[in-house]
């Protein structure tokens, strides 16, 4: 299952731009090494009994101690060497048990028996080296996925749990979970025509996606303190995303102002509506008069786009996301997860407080985890905005 992250600071960040014990978590969770000993220990101790088992129930007349010969291969698979060789002993064990329990006594048998203990003491060495191949492999791996999230966390700036008059709560998850990053992008910023922020999803994934975002949330952050107007930040995004990014991308986007208390300016391009959910949970998506194409298609357009006012009260909660959270289908039916019809009661009255906030968005979560069976196969972002003023 895809891993998700909360927008906090680390603390504490190395070189790498990573607190150790996320690279340390990182390694272990790259080589299954924060899986407890017993349960990885569990596919090579079941090859054991199922050899012995075997064994016995066939009677003394047949001898499948020499299959014991698989459990090495399998141990090679979750455990450290050392880890290896303890259980590949009791394999050797379970051997001489079972030739003793089929009186393996004559001359023929115990040149058998003999071939088949050398064969599973090579592969017990064998299969130690692969262990320990295996656990470098995954070191490097490991490192590369550090430095990947290590850039995904420069690239986006995670903000603090408050920007401004913004109390914010997030959750992030990339579908490329192999160097865990993606191309959905957020950003909050108070500057002196008030606080703003920008939601965006980048067509694809991996690399690319990325290198589009960081076009997208670059020209934001400069815009978004020069500009007066909401339309004068967005028309600068664009036109860095027409001249930056790569040939065909686009990118879905969500502009949001809060100038002064009680409203809030919108302006869409071609993103998913944000929902407000009011202090009773009722949710009410703000669908976009006249929604505009996505960033880097406003060539393709005619006219400008129109941002449009909505009311946002103390016990509101602005709930914005991408389409990784829409679209998140449903672990059997394959229906799409319904976020306007059930974010309401999972994010009632969590304008209260920064806590209520944050269990509030986990609830979302794990809600939409439950609706699709454990796992995203899209990135996916979910910011909760509620007004401390």
């Amino acid at each position: 299952m895809l891993s998700i992250r909360r927008a906090q600071s680390p603390a504490a960040p190395t070189a790498a731009g990573l607190p150790p014990e996320r690279q340390q978590g990182a390694l272990l969770a790259a080589d299954l090494q924060d899986v407890p000993l017993w349960r990885r220990a569990t596919p090579a101790l079941t090859a054991v009994l199922l050899v012995g088992l075997a064994d016995l129930l066939s009677g003394k007349d047949r001898y499948l101690a020499p299959l014991m010969t698989v459990v090495p291969a399998v141990a090679a698979l979750t455990l450290k060497p050392g880890e290896l060789i303890a259980v590949c002993s009791l394999g050797l064990l379970a051997v001489f048990g079972l030739s003793h329990y089929d009186q393996v006594d004559n001359i023929n048998d115990a040149r058998f028996l003999y071939g088949a203990m050398v064969s599973y003491l090579v592969l017990t060495a064998f299969s130690a080296w692969v262990a320990k191949i295996r656990m470098r492999r995954a070191a490097a791996f490991a490192a590369v996925s550090s430095v990947a999230e290590a850039a995904q966390r420069a690239l986006l700036r995670l903000p603090g749990p408050a920007v401004g008059p913004l109390r914010l709560a997030v959750r992030y998850v990339s579908a490329a979970d192999a160097s865990r990053i993606g191309g959905d992008l957020y950003s909050v910023l108070e500057t002196p025509h008030g606080t703003r922020v920008a939601v965006g999803d980048v067509r694809g994934k991996g690399l690319a996606a990325v290198q589009t975002a960081a076009v997208v949330l670059g020209a934001f952050r400069e815009a978004a303190y020069d500009e007066t107007g909401l339309q004068g930040v967005a028309a600068r995004v664009e036109a860095s995303v027409e001249r930056h990014a790569p040939d065909g991308d686009f990118t879905t986007a969500l502009f949001v102002e809060f100038r002064r208390p009680g409203a809030m300016e919108l302006l869409q391009y071609g993103h998913v509506p944000p929902i407000r959910v009011d202090g009773d949970g009722r949710a009410q998506v703000l669908d976009a008069p006249d929604p505009w194409v996505p960033l880097g298609l406003g060539r393709l357009a005619v006219g400008e786009p129109a941002t449009w006012g909505q009311p946002f009260g103390k016990e509101d909660v602005l709930v914005l996301c991408t389409d990784g959270v829409i679209e998140a289908r449903h672990r059997r039916s394959g229906e799409f997860y319904p976020l306007a019809e059930r974010v309401g009661p999972l994010v009632r009255g969590a304008a209260r407080s920064p806590g209520e906030l944050e269990a509030a968005v986990e609830r979302v979560y794990a809600d939409l985890l439950a609706h699709t069976g454990g796992g995203l196969r899209d990135d996916a972002l979910l910011l909760l905005i509620t007004r401390t003023d």
